[in-house]
């Protein structure tokens, strides 16, 4: 097996296995620091000598082996390790053998993911936790990944096990009537590390591909475990249609290309095919929610063969409905744009001054504004905001992408000055 495929089965088993030892020890911060250790192992070890025939099983000896030996040499863990001797029954009291039966079966990868994205905890806490701790992804990758120093990202994963274990939350699903809130900041903490992934937030680069595909993997996995829960297969639509205009998104340069100028036979064909198909199923299973009918606009954006043939009045309606659902103002803008699509710039730019007071102070108003006027042909006024929008965002491919429609338009307003 190659490096590539090795570091997808891990990345599987890692939730698994934190699961089973925190389930024995009752120490879900050290269980995880003793997974990583063993992974450091497998990585090293697996691709010279050949995978494990049991990897679960291989993997959970060698992390229960690394927790015994920080049991043994810290004060703090022997006196753990007391406390869970005297607690547990002695069938406890030693590692499963690697072919067990129970340990095999056991999947504790949804029971891992609640505990990661609890909400006591900050969403930026649960993001770092859960791309540790479920996606297996080291801290110095998280670090690369958000831009952030390792030891930054370091004392954010400590802090967030650290509050979990003040907490004193039992590692187990919830009861059912606190699951539909947990579950929901579990896919909140999911959409966020897949935007941040597809839209860089910060940084001299638009994507970060390995946050986008870890947030799909995770969420396919969350799929996989709850294949009835509606908004979960809207999300994993939803991820899957945005993500598979990824390869048109930028030009050579890695400066955005928009939508509307997108090469759409760049486009992932099978996972637009895949989206549409997993959205199509789950809107006709019941009521719908917030993920779903994003993922139903994404969708009438992907079906469209051209921009030109995009049906912006089912989106402006789609909007609508998602208006209703929430008070965020971004969907509020998103609605705007939409409107002005379907009957003119003159009515987008009329609704966007009643959002004036609320997003002034964001770059996609002024960029959606300066969009709009420019439609309506007022480019004098299109540039103030391209060049408002620009400075008020903290990605560099958007910033210059933003500069430089401004200076394109002043050019055209003022021919006569061009160079």
């Amino acid at each position: 097996m190659d490096s590539p495929a090795i570091d997808d089965l891990l990345r599987q088993l890692v939730p698994q296995v934190v699961g089973v030892l925190t389930r024995r020890f009752g120490d879900f911060a050290a269980a995880e620091d003793a997974v990583q250790e063993a992974l450091l192992d497998a990585i090293a070890q697996w691709p010279a000598e050949g995978v494990p025939a049991n990897p679960r099983g291989w993997l959970i000896q060698v992390a229960y082996r690394r927790m015994t030996e920080q049991v043994r040499n810290e004060q703090a863990r022997r006196r753990r390790e007391e406390l869970v001797a005297t607690q547990a029954p002695s069938e406890l009291r030693t590692a499963p053998p690697a072919d067990d039966a129970r340990a095999r079966d056991r999947d504790d990868t949804l029971t891992t993911l609640f505990l990661c994205c609890h909400p006591a905890l900050t969403p930026a806490s649960a993001i770092a936790l859960t791309l540790r701790s479920v996606g297996g992804l080291t801290t110095a990758e998280i670090a690369r990944a958000f831009l952030v120093p390792e030891a930054t990202m370091a004392q954010r994963i400590s802090r967030a096990k650290q509050r979990i274990k003040a907490s004193g939350i039992p590692f187990g699903m919830p009861a059912p009537q606190e699951r539909a809130r947990r579950l929901g900041s579990v896919l909140h903490v999911l959409y966020l590390i897949f935007n941040e992934g597809y839209a860089s937030s910060a940084g001299p680069d638009l994507q970060r591909l390995e946050l986008s595909r870890e947030a799909i993997r995770l969420t396919r996995t969350a799929h996989d475990l709850l294949p009835d829960d509606r908004e979960v297969a809207g999300l994993l639509a939803l991820m899957l249609l945005t993500d598979a205009r990824r390869p048109a998104r930028t030009g050579a340069d890695g400066a955005p290309i928009p939508l509307a100028e997108q090469d759409r036979s760049l486009w992932d064909g099978k996972a637009v095919a895949e989206g549409i198909a997993l959205i199509t199923d789950t809107l006709a299973r019941g009521a719908v929610g917030p993920y779903q009918l994003q993922a139903a606009i994404a969708a009438v954006h992907d079906e469209a063969p051209t921009a030109e043939e995009t049906d912006w009045p089912q989106i402006l309606a789609l909007y609508g409905l998602l208006e209703r659902m929430s008070d965020n103002p971004m969907v509020s803008l998103n609605r705007t744009v939409a409107a002005a699509m379907a009957h003119g710039p003159a009515t987008g730019l009329e609704m966007l001054g009643e959002l004036e007071d609320r997003l002034s102070g964001h770059h996609r108003f002024h960029a959606a504004r300066a969009h709009l006027l420019e439609m309506a042909g007022d480019l004098r006024a299109a540039v103030d905001d391209y060049r408002a929008a620009a400075s008020r965002t903290t990605s560099a491919p958007e910033r210059d992408y933003l500069t430089t429609r401004a200076a394109r338009l002043s050019a055209a307003d003022h021919p006569d000055r061009r160079a």
